[in-house]
Protein backbone atom coordinates (compact mmCIF):
# COMPACT_ATOMS: atom_id res chain seq x y z
CA UNK A 1 0.00 0.00 0.00
CA UNK A 2 1.33 3.45 -0.91
CA UNK A 3 2.36 5.62 2.02
CA UNK A 4 0.00 8.49 2.71
CA UNK A 5 1.54 11.86 1.89
CA UNK A 6 1.95 14.18 4.85
CA UNK A 7 -0.39 17.19 4.69
CA UNK A 8 1.31 20.49 3.86
CA UNK A 9 0.91 23.67 5.86
CA UNK A 10 2.17 27.17 5.02
CA UNK A 11 3.48 29.06 8.06
CA UNK A 12 5.34 32.37 8.18
CA UNK A 13 7.12 31.37 11.43
CA UNK A 14 10.84 30.67 11.10
CA UNK A 15 11.56 26.96 10.64
CA UNK A 16 14.61 25.27 12.17
CA UNK A 17 15.40 21.84 13.60
CA UNK A 18 14.32 21.47 17.23
CA UNK A 19 11.93 24.39 17.22
CA UNK A 20 8.38 24.04 18.56
CA UNK A 21 5.65 26.13 16.93
CA UNK A 22 2.38 26.75 18.72
CA UNK A 23 -0.49 26.71 16.24
CA UNK A 24 -3.19 29.35 16.17
CA UNK A 25 -6.68 27.92 16.91
CA UNK A 26 -7.86 27.75 13.30
CA UNK A 27 -4.84 25.77 12.17
CA UNK A 28 -5.03 23.48 15.20
CA UNK A 29 -8.71 22.79 14.51
CA UNK A 30 -7.96 22.03 10.85
CA UNK A 31 -5.28 19.47 11.64
CA UNK A 32 -7.11 17.86 14.56
CA UNK A 33 -10.76 17.93 13.51
CA UNK A 34 -10.70 18.16 9.69
CA UNK A 35 -7.65 16.03 8.88
CA UNK A 36 -8.04 14.03 12.12
CA UNK A 37 -4.33 13.89 12.85
CA UNK A 38 -3.17 12.23 16.02
CA UNK A 39 -0.17 12.96 18.21
CA UNK A 40 3.06 12.29 16.35
CA UNK A 41 1.52 12.59 12.87
CA UNK A 42 3.78 14.00 10.16
CA UNK A 43 3.10 17.47 8.73
CA UNK A 44 5.17 19.19 6.04
CA UNK A 45 5.50 22.89 6.84
CA UNK A 46 6.89 25.39 4.35
CA UNK A 47 7.55 28.99 3.43
CA UNK A 48 9.59 30.76 0.76
CA UNK A 49 12.35 31.78 3.19
CA UNK A 50 13.07 28.55 5.05
CA UNK A 51 11.97 25.91 2.55
CA UNK A 52 10.01 22.83 3.60
CA UNK A 53 10.41 20.92 6.88
CA UNK A 54 9.09 17.69 8.36
CA UNK A 55 7.25 18.37 11.61
CA UNK A 56 5.30 16.30 14.16
CA UNK A 57 1.85 17.23 15.42
CA UNK A 58 1.23 17.34 19.19
CA UNK A 59 -1.94 18.24 21.06
CA UNK A 60 -1.65 20.49 24.10
CA UNK A 61 -4.97 20.56 25.93
CA UNK A 62 -7.33 22.43 23.63
CA UNK A 63 -4.42 23.68 21.54
CA UNK A 64 -1.74 22.06 19.42
CA UNK A 65 1.85 22.55 18.33
CA UNK A 66 4.33 21.33 15.74
CA UNK A 67 7.80 20.02 16.57
CA UNK A 68 10.20 20.77 13.71
CA UNK A 69 12.42 17.76 12.88
CA UNK A 70 14.37 18.06 9.61
CA UNK A 71 14.46 19.93 6.33
CA UNK A 72 12.89 18.32 3.27
CA UNK A 73 13.64 21.01 0.67
CA UNK A 74 15.78 24.13 0.73
CA UNK A 75 14.20 27.37 -0.40
CA UNK A 76 16.90 27.89 -3.02
CA UNK A 77 16.04 24.53 -4.61
CA UNK A 78 12.85 26.05 -6.05
CA UNK A 79 13.71 28.83 -8.50
CA UNK A 80 10.33 30.12 -9.64
CA UNK A 81 9.57 32.31 -12.63
CA UNK A 82 9.31 36.03 -11.83
CA UNK A 83 5.89 36.30 -13.46
CA UNK A 84 3.28 38.87 -12.46
CA UNK A 85 -0.36 38.52 -13.43
CA UNK A 86 -2.35 41.73 -13.87
CA UNK A 87 -6.08 41.24 -14.27
CA UNK A 88 -9.41 43.01 -13.95
CA UNK A 89 -11.50 41.52 -11.10
CA UNK A 90 -14.38 39.29 -12.18
CA UNK A 91 -17.31 37.79 -10.29
CA UNK A 92 -16.55 36.08 -7.00
CA UNK A 93 -16.65 32.36 -7.80
CA UNK A 94 -14.66 32.75 -11.01
CA UNK A 95 -12.17 35.11 -9.32
CA UNK A 96 -11.54 32.60 -6.54
CA UNK A 97 -10.94 29.92 -9.17
CA UNK A 98 -8.62 32.19 -11.16
CA UNK A 99 -6.44 32.92 -8.10
CA UNK A 100 -6.31 29.25 -7.14
CA UNK A 101 -5.25 28.11 -10.62
CA UNK A 102 -2.79 30.97 -11.17
CA UNK A 103 -1.10 29.93 -7.92
CA UNK A 104 -0.88 26.32 -9.07
CA UNK A 105 0.61 27.48 -12.38
CA UNK A 106 3.41 29.34 -10.61
CA UNK A 107 2.51 33.04 -10.81
CA UNK A 108 4.67 35.07 -8.40
CA UNK A 109 2.35 38.06 -7.88
CA UNK A 110 -1.29 38.90 -8.56
CA UNK A 111 -2.26 42.51 -9.25
CA UNK A 112 -5.99 43.27 -9.63
CA UNK A 113 -6.64 46.50 -11.55
CA UNK A 114 -9.63 48.70 -12.24
CA UNK A 115 -10.24 49.34 -15.94
CA UNK A 116 -12.89 51.25 -17.86
CA UNK A 117 -15.04 48.12 -18.24
CA UNK A 118 -14.37 46.41 -14.90
CA UNK A 119 -17.74 45.39 -13.47
CA UNK A 120 -16.72 44.16 -10.00
CA UNK A 121 -16.42 47.01 -7.50
CA UNK A 122 -14.91 45.23 -4.48
CA UNK A 123 -12.19 42.62 -3.95
CA UNK A 124 -11.90 40.59 -0.73
CA UNK A 125 -8.12 40.31 -0.44
CA UNK A 126 -8.18 38.09 2.65
CA UNK A 127 -10.37 35.53 0.89
CA UNK A 128 -8.12 35.57 -2.16
CA UNK A 129 -5.01 35.15 0.00
CA UNK A 130 -6.63 32.16 1.71
CA UNK A 131 -7.30 30.55 -1.69
CA UNK A 132 -3.71 31.21 -2.75
CA UNK A 133 -2.33 29.60 0.42
CA UNK A 134 -4.52 26.51 -0.03
CA UNK A 135 -3.41 26.21 -3.66
CA UNK A 136 0.27 26.53 -2.69
CA UNK A 137 -0.17 23.83 -0.06
CA UNK A 138 -1.84 21.49 -2.55
CA UNK A 139 0.51 22.13 -5.49
CA UNK A 140 3.74 21.61 -3.50
CA UNK A 141 5.23 25.01 -4.32
CA UNK A 142 7.24 26.67 -1.56
CA UNK A 143 6.00 30.21 -2.02
CA UNK A 144 2.61 31.89 -1.98
CA UNK A 145 2.09 34.60 -4.61
CA UNK A 146 1.83 38.16 -3.38
CA UNK A 147 -1.67 39.58 -3.82
CA UNK A 148 -1.66 43.35 -4.04
CA UNK A 149 -4.49 45.73 -3.29
CA UNK A 150 -6.46 46.82 -6.37
CA UNK A 151 -5.35 49.98 -8.15
CA UNK A 152 -6.37 51.68 -11.35
CA UNK A 153 -4.59 50.34 -14.42
CA UNK A 154 -3.35 53.85 -15.14
CA UNK A 155 -1.66 54.10 -11.74
CA UNK A 156 0.00 50.69 -12.05
CA UNK A 157 1.44 51.56 -15.46
CA UNK A 158 2.59 55.00 -14.29
CA UNK A 159 4.93 53.41 -11.73
CA UNK A 160 6.02 50.47 -13.86
CA UNK A 161 9.50 49.01 -13.08
CA UNK A 162 11.84 49.63 -16.00
CA UNK A 163 13.31 46.12 -16.13
CA UNK A 164 10.00 44.27 -16.40
CA UNK A 165 8.36 43.56 -19.76
CA UNK A 166 4.56 43.66 -20.01
CA UNK A 167 2.72 41.25 -22.30
CA UNK A 168 -0.68 42.68 -23.18
CA UNK A 169 -3.23 40.03 -24.14
CA UNK A 170 -4.96 41.95 -26.93
CA UNK A 171 -8.39 40.61 -27.88
CA UNK A 172 -8.47 42.82 -30.98
CA UNK A 173 -6.27 40.30 -32.79
CA UNK A 174 -3.50 42.74 -33.75
CA UNK A 175 -0.78 41.24 -31.57
CA UNK A 176 1.82 38.60 -32.40
CA UNK A 177 1.21 34.98 -31.25
CA UNK A 178 1.86 34.71 -27.52
CA UNK A 179 4.19 31.75 -28.00
CA UNK A 180 6.49 33.79 -30.24
CA UNK A 181 6.57 36.66 -27.77
CA UNK A 182 7.26 34.39 -24.79
CA UNK A 183 10.24 32.80 -26.52
CA UNK A 184 11.63 36.18 -27.57
CA UNK A 185 11.29 37.89 -24.18
CA UNK A 186 12.86 35.11 -22.11
CA UNK A 187 14.74 35.38 -19.77
CA UNK A 188 13.85 38.27 -17.48
CA UNK A 189 11.00 39.56 -15.30
CA UNK A 190 7.67 39.61 -17.14
CA UNK A 191 4.04 40.49 -16.44
CA UNK A 192 0.87 39.39 -18.23
CA UNK A 193 -2.06 41.79 -18.53
CA UNK A 194 -5.57 40.49 -19.26
CA UNK A 195 -8.55 42.81 -19.43
CA UNK A 196 -12.10 42.44 -18.05
CA UNK A 197 -15.16 40.84 -19.60
CA UNK A 198 -15.69 42.78 -22.81
CA UNK A 199 -11.98 43.60 -22.96
CA UNK A 200 -10.07 46.81 -22.55
CA UNK A 201 -11.63 49.77 -24.33
CA UNK A 202 -10.04 51.32 -27.41
CA UNK A 203 -8.55 54.25 -25.51
CA UNK A 204 -6.84 51.91 -23.04
CA UNK A 205 -5.56 49.59 -25.76
CA UNK A 206 -4.16 52.47 -27.78
CA UNK A 207 -2.43 54.09 -24.79
CA UNK A 208 -0.94 50.83 -23.47
CA UNK A 209 0.22 49.71 -26.89
CA UNK A 210 2.37 52.82 -27.24
CA UNK A 211 4.39 52.13 -24.08
CA UNK A 212 7.97 51.05 -24.75
CA UNK A 213 7.87 48.10 -22.33
CA UNK A 214 4.67 46.57 -23.77
CA UNK A 215 4.33 43.69 -26.22
CA UNK A 216 0.85 43.04 -27.66
CA UNK A 217 -0.05 39.39 -28.18
CA UNK A 218 -3.02 37.38 -29.41
CA UNK A 219 -4.52 34.25 -27.86
CA UNK A 220 -5.75 32.47 -30.96
CA UNK A 221 -8.85 32.65 -33.16
CA UNK A 222 -11.58 32.30 -30.51
CA UNK A 223 -13.19 34.73 -28.07
CA UNK A 224 -12.23 33.60 -24.56
CA UNK A 225 -13.80 34.44 -21.23
CA UNK A 226 -11.58 36.58 -19.01
CA UNK A 227 -10.57 33.74 -16.68
CA UNK A 228 -9.93 31.36 -19.60
CA UNK A 229 -7.74 33.91 -21.38
CA UNK A 230 -5.83 34.61 -18.17
CA UNK A 231 -4.93 31.02 -17.40
CA UNK A 232 -4.29 30.15 -21.04
CA UNK A 233 -1.75 32.99 -21.23
CA UNK A 234 -0.03 31.89 -18.01
CA UNK A 235 0.15 28.26 -19.17
CA UNK A 236 1.63 29.16 -22.57
CA UNK A 237 4.23 31.44 -21.00
CA UNK A 238 5.25 28.87 -18.36
CA UNK A 239 5.53 26.13 -20.97
CA UNK A 240 7.74 28.18 -23.30
CA UNK A 241 9.70 30.61 -21.13
CA UNK A 242 8.81 29.77 -17.53
CA UNK A 243 9.70 27.05 -15.06
CA UNK A 244 7.85 24.13 -16.66
CA UNK A 245 11.10 22.76 -18.03
CA UNK A 246 12.04 21.67 -14.49
CA UNK A 247 10.93 18.40 -12.91
CA UNK A 248 9.35 18.05 -9.49
CA UNK A 249 11.89 17.80 -6.69
CA UNK A 250 9.65 16.31 -4.00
Amino acid sequence: MAQRRAPRLHLIAGLAAGREIELEPGRAHYLRSVLRLGTGAAVAVFNATDGEWLCRFFEIGKGASLAVERQLREAKSETETDLWLIFAPIKRARLDWLVEKATELGVSALLPVWTARTQVERVNLERLRAHAIEAAEQSERLSVPKIKAPETLHRVLASWPAARRLILCDESGTGEPIGDAAARLWPGPVALLVGPEGGLDETELDAIGKLSFVTRVGLGPRVLRAETATLAAVAVFQAIAGDWSRARTR
